[in-house]
């Protein structure tokens, strides 16, 4: 999938948004995924690219958080966060599956399938330039930054 343009896909967003990949032509697109809104974890995550945003546009990329997590959960984890980017709903996994991102994990103790905390760089023409997975937090998103600005 690197270095690969990507198909479309388009999915519900908070603010009353439809994100679709082909309308962000000519930016820079960050999406990263995440397992579920307002758990300690995944607050975190949403904070370091909050804090990280203007820079991100700075740097002319569009930043979007994707969960299974329902538009109405999705805005009020957006509110609470004051997150200036939009967060998408993958109720169906459509956009997960398009990733790769639905695993097997362990949670207390217990097999069940989730979300792999991910993050994907989309350059301008729509490739697929850099993908980390099984993120662990600390310097993540200043990772991701330093990437962007080298697009």
């Amino acid at each position: 999938m690197l270095d690969t343009k990507l198909p479309d896909f388009t999915l519900p967003a908070t603010g009353g948004q439809v994100f679709s990949l082909a309308a962000q032509a000519g930016r820079i697109v960050v999406i990263y995924f995440y397992p579920k809104d307002s758990t300690p974890g995944c607050t975190r995550e949403g904070q370091q690219f909050r804090d990280l945003h203007g820079d991100f546009l700075a740097a002319g990329a569009v930043v979007l958080g994707i969960s299974r997590d329902s538009l109405k959960a999705h805005e009020n984890f957006k509110a609470k966060q004051s997150f200036p980017f939009e967060l998408g709903s993958d109720a169906d996994e459509a956009v997960c599956t398009l990733f790769g991102v639905i695993k097997d994990k362990m949670m207390y103790g217990k097999l069940c399938r989730g979300i792999e905390r991910s993050t994907f760089v989309i350059d301008r023409a729509g490739a697929l330039r850099r993908e980390w997975r099984g993120v662990k937090l600390p310097g993540h998103a200043e990772e991701v930054l330093a990437f962007v600005k080298t697009l």
